[in-house]
């Protein structure tokens, strides 16, 4: 079998290529103006449309989103690697800071005590300090996070989030998770972006942060028509 050929491609237009193909393969949709870039980017960062399927949005949940990040909002990620790939410059122009707790010495300590998984632990330092800023949460790898995220809320009805991001992948109680901080956004009305189901990841989780980063920012939506090679 002969492989397919290669089209040249300048390397700046090889995002804008990529998110035409997208737009081109995904088809008709009934997201809002708003989530389709966020819907789009999942996409673009996994080449997986199942994204088109599986992400769901709470009312308003993008705008909220933007919102926060124009007040200069925290973005508290599960993993580095998550953190890693926000656009942290971006973030930094809205006076906004990317952080991750699981890597902390008071964080592995508090797990260690009190039996419990690092990513548990950081939610709890999360909800007692990040208290002065909106608060974005975007967990891509513990189910753990969600429900320790879904018991805070309810517990404490100080503790709302501007935005909850939970795409975590995996078997163990990852979609029991997501339903669960589903049902718990939309009855306490908490902004909720969610991939329903196994699929997710730290890379998708700063995929959407970054979308809404780039929202915030006024840049150009992508292409609606796939290029001619």
């Amino acid at each position: 079998m002969q492989p397919s050929p290669i089209h040249p491609v300048l390397p700046g237009d090889i995002e804008a290529r990529s998110f035409a193909i997208i737009t081109e393969e995904m088809g008709p949709t009934d997201f809002s103006p708003l989530e389709l870039p966020v819907v789009k980017r999942a996409i673009h960062t996994s080449a997986d449309f199942d994204y088109a399927k599986n992400l769901r949005f709470t009312p308003g949940a993008v705008e909220q989103g933007l919102a926060a990040i124009r007040a200069g909002a925290v973005i508290l990620t599960d993993t580095q690697m998550g953190r890693s790939g926000v656009n942290k410059r971006v973030l930094e122009r809205f006076g906004g800071q990317a952080e991750c707790y699981m890597a902390d010495p008071d964080v592995a300590e508090a797990a260690r005590t009190g039996g419990t998984t690092r990513a548990v632990a950081s939610m709890d330092k999360a909800a007692r300090t990040l208290t002065d800023a909106p608060l974005i949460v975007a967990v891509g790898n513990a189910p753990t996070a969600l429900i320790r995220l879904s018991e805070l809320m309810e517990q404490d009805a100080h503790f709302h989030p501007a935005l909850i991001i939970g795409v975590p992948v995996g078997f163990v109680n990852v979609v029991e998770s997501k339903e669960l901080i589903w049902h718990t956004c939309n009855k306490l009305g908490v902004p909720c972006i969610a991939a329903m189901g196994r699929k997710g990841g730290s890379n998708v989780a700063a995929a959407i942060c970054n979308a809404l980063l780039y929202l915030a920012s006024g840049r150009t939506p992508m292409p609606q028509t796939k290029e001619t090679p």
